[in-house]
């Protein structure tokens, strides 16, 4: 998979921008706010269909304007594919494919596989279990569709179950009939979105340790336990029906796999409340090149995405990634940096092609 062009319209605060890349590694460089990362989330959205910082799509359209445009031209097994995703104010966004219009997004997921590591990443360690959720359910999606459907008809009918809840509130008899036909739908999805949760983690876990092995020269231990209300061997339809009461009086459901979580663990404690900042920075870089590697099983290797990583590293973490990504195993690597000496520095140690673009 390499990127060759890449054409900006109307993108937050691009007007009209083109590039092309030639080079194994692409490094943009400038101050704060120029737009630097607004370009490698270009790339990400050409990937996932949205954006990796703004959850609000109108918010990519530069604000003067009504529409704006991602057009990429990547090689991929030796055939060029032209994606362009465009976007109307109030209106759906649309995904070509080689001049032809994407009925389904679905379709797409997977076609250019992409890794971003960002500052923003710390979320994962910080924020609430949604996050964990979304970044282990957007790496099995990218390989396996029968997950995403599910995943999507179980938030749909979860959705439909929680408006039961506060519609038929004081109609008991009612709620419970209706809640019988939601309860049946989310327990035969839920328990195949659960087994291949489990499955993934089983598999990932052990990458993931790899990983912070070599970033932490096998300095700490590390792990990433599961949390489940289905661990307990438990039938989802009972944990439904058990926790009735309480979906009752707070009007939605409080159990099921969307309530599963992530514990990040070193040394048998807490990430997030024990681990010093390096720690937590070299233990999110490490889930995130175990995400590469896992993505990488049958010879598709992600486009790696670098967002401002080297002012936010010190030089020992960064020298250990120079190292890593040293190697045949990673394909083409975009960077940004405010500071071009630094890059070009770092950079140079990488024995690939490379071009720096200063923004």
């Amino acid at each position: 998979m390499f990127l060759k062009k890449l054409l900006l319209n109307n993108y937050k605060n691009f007007s009209d921008i083109k590039f092309n890349f030639k080079t194994k590694i692409v490094c943009f460089t400038g101050l704060n706010g120029v737009g630097k990362t607004n370009i490698v989330d270009a790339i990400y959205h050409l990937s996932y269909t949205k954006s990796y910082f703004n959850s609000i799509q109108a918010d990519n359209i530069k604000h003067d304007q009504e529409y704006m445009t991602i057009t990429g031209a990547y090689e991929k097994d030796n055939k060029e594919e032209k994606i362009t995703l465009s976007l109307k104010r109030n209106e759906k966004k649309v995904l070509i494919k080689n001049g032809k219009k994407y009925k389904k997004f679905i379709d797409h997921i997977g076609l250019i596989p992409a890794v971003i590591i960002s500052p923003i990443d710390r979320n994962l360690i910080t924020d609430g279990s949604d996050i964990r959720r979304k970044f282990i359910d957007g790496i099995i999606s990218q390989n396996d569709k029968e997950f995403l459907l599910n995943l999507i008809e179980y938030n749909r009918a979860l959705k439909q179950r929680n408006k039961a809840l506060k519609l038929f509130f004081n109609d008991k008899k009612k709620l419970l009939s209706t809640l019988e036909i939601y309860n049946f739908k989310l327990s035969k999805l839920g328990l195949n979105i659960y087994k291949k949760r489990n499955d993934f983690l089983k598999e990932f876990i052990t990458i993931f340790k790899n990983r912070y092995f070599e970033l932490s020269s096998n300095k700490e231990l590390v792990d990433i336990h599961y949390k489940s209300d289905l661990n307990n061997h438990m039938e989802f339809s009972e944990i439904l029906n058990n926790s009735f009461e309480n979906d009752l009086k707070y009007k939605y459901t409080t159990k099921g796999i969307h309530k599963d979580d992530l514990s990040f663990l070193k040394d048998k404690n807490s990430v997030k409340k024990f681990a010093s900042q390096g720690q937590q920075k070299s233990f999110l870089i490490a889930l995130k090149l175990a995400q590469f590697d896992y993505l990488s099983k049958g010879n598709k290797k992600p486009i790696l995405l670098l967002d401002d990583i080297f002012d936010k590293l010190d030089d020992v973490r960064v020298e250990q990634i120079i190292k890593l990504v040293n190697n045949d195993h990673f394909n083409q690597i975009f960077v940004t940096d405010t500071n071009k000496e630094r890059s070009e520095s770092i950079i140079k140690k990488v024995n690939k092609s490379y071009k720096i673009f200063q923004i």
